[in-house]
């Protein structure tokens, strides 16, 4: 059942309106539900994949569902219409104003409503994309502070690896630390590139939503093999980072394994056809962030490689 979330008025008569998508099984309710939420960053579109396949999977097998899922396709509405990764005019990232608030501006409440609507859930999934600028491998990012709760879940979710973060890394006013803070386990899925739809990561996501649906007594549909991921902390990360501004090259694919040393692509001239850089893994590992625009400058990301393997 369609129904909304919160409803906004906007100039010339206009609604800012967050839907909701709510399927309730027909098998025996166990009183479980759970929510799938995307489209926090307008740029982020590869959440849009996997709600239209969950969505057409669920309704056309509501008697193997056990209990309710709730899926939020589109959070920012204004920013995916016109790809913007805040909420346009504002200059605001819907993902640092959370839990929100009902006395204050328009967004905070619209914020605080959402909030509210999820909260109690069994588990949220928020997916995300990376930026234009990184392409991600399938991923699951946990605060360290809430490892023993969440890690168990997250290895059903078919994902490459799981990254626990050190606490003092955490942004307090994300949709996640929001949610596991009021006690609603709350797994952030971060894959792909954003403006793009990568198909294969939205297939491997929703085998792994479908699999933890299963473990939680959910479904009684067929369940894909999962492959478990690898778990890792901040200490085992390598970065790499231009230090010239330029045109990036990259001389390995994505989610490849490299060696310490290696040469991962270069900063050229397009000017005067000169190497200004070479850049070398500091780590044996797998390349699980590489660079996708270009054009870089000094300071910007280039690779982030899991060692430790």
């Amino acid at each position: 059942m369609i129904s909304n979330v919160v409803s906004l008025g906007l100039p010339v008569g206009e609604k800012l309106v967050i839907p909701r998508n709510r399927i309730k099984g027909e098998a025996r309710d166990n009183g479980k539900r759970i929510c799938i939420v995307t489209g926090t960053h307008g740029d982020e579109l590869e959440g849009q994949y996997v709600s239209f396949m969950l969505n057409k999977i669920l309704e056309k097998n509501k008697s193997k569902l056990h209990g309710i899922v709730d899926i939020y396709p589109a959070n920012n509405p204004l920013g995916i219409s016109t790809i913007y990764r805040g909420l346009p005019g504002y200059d605001l990232d819907m993902n640092r104003m959370f839990p929100g608030s009902s006395h204050s501006s328009g967004f905070d409440y619209m914020v605080k409503k959402i909030y509210e609507d999820i909260c109690g859930a069994d588990l949220c999934i928020d997916i995300h994309a990376s930026n234009i600028f990184l392409r991600e491998i399938p991923q699951i990012r946990i605060n360290e502070n809430s490892v023993k709760t969440l890690l168990p879940l997250a290895r059903h979710m078919n994902m490459d690896f799981v990254w626990v973060h050190q606490a003092a890394t955490v942004l307090e006013s994300t949709l996640a630390y929001s949610l596991n803070e009021a006690g609603t386990p709350t797994l952030v899925v971060e894959m792909g590139v954003g403006m793009r739809i990568t198909k294969d990561y939205g297939d491997q996501l929703i085998d792994g939503i479908m699999a933890t649906m299963k473990k939680m007594d959910m479904w009684d549909g067929d369940e894909a093999p999962i492959k478990p991921p690898i778990v890792s902390t901040d200490g085992h990360v390598g970065f790499i980072n231009a230090n010239e501004s330029g045109l990036f090259i990259a001389y390995i694919n994505h989610g490849r394994r490299v060696r310490k040393g290696e040469i991962i692509g270069v900063v050229v001239d397009s000017l005067d056809g000169t190497i200004k850089e070479e850049l070398k893994s500091p780590v044996s590992g797998l390349v699980f962030t590489l660079r996708e625009y270009p054009i870089v400058y000094n300071g910007s990301l280039i690779a982030r490689v899991l060692g430790g393997l």
